[in-house]
């Protein structure tokens, strides 16, 4: 079996993080969506909801399962026998830090990271600016997948 982990804050999961999940589902067999707590970074949705909203997402997916961790990311595929790690880039910076991380990551415990380029149409969106928009009380729906309910 092939089991992956997709971790990320996902504050709020975004439709460019749906498409690296259904781009990653094609060839895993199972993926556990990973919601980092980072107690230095502040988020808008608490991890409780971040981690309902995504299982509600995924609700009739049973490939996907989705769990809040805290440490390091390498730690958490391994307690959760995953080989890989799945992660979107959408610029060389992604690239560049990405590398670095699967270096580190493939030396300590042998997990392999699989880079998925974002598609075009959605490099721009990222949970940064969709959390801008949530702020000054803007839609969001263009940015996140159809039936993610933020509310």
């Amino acid at each position: 079996m092939k089991r992956a982990i997709f971790p990320g804050t996902f504050d709020p999961f975004t439709i460019g993080h749906y498409s690296v999940v259904r781009r990653a589902l094609t060839f895993m067999d199972e993926i556990i969506i990973g919601i980092g707590i980072n107690e230095s970074k502040r988020t808008w949705f608490p991890t409780e909801k971040r981690v309902e909203m995504i299982q509600k997402l995924y609700a009739d997916e049973p490939r996907i399962k989705v769990e809040a961790y805290d440490g390091l990311t390498v730690d958490f595929a391994q307690s959760r026998g995953a080989q890989f790690i799945i992660r979107g880039i959408r610029t060389v910076r992604d690239f560049e830090y990405e590398e670095t991380i699967a270096d580190i990551n493939r030396k300590l415990a042998g997990v392999e990271t699989i880079l998925l380029f974002t598609e075009p149409e959605l490099t721009s969106v990222s949970s940064t600016i969709v959390r801008e928009l949530l702020q000054f009380g803007k839609d969001v729906s263009d940015f996140l997948p159809e039936g993610m309910d933020i509310d």
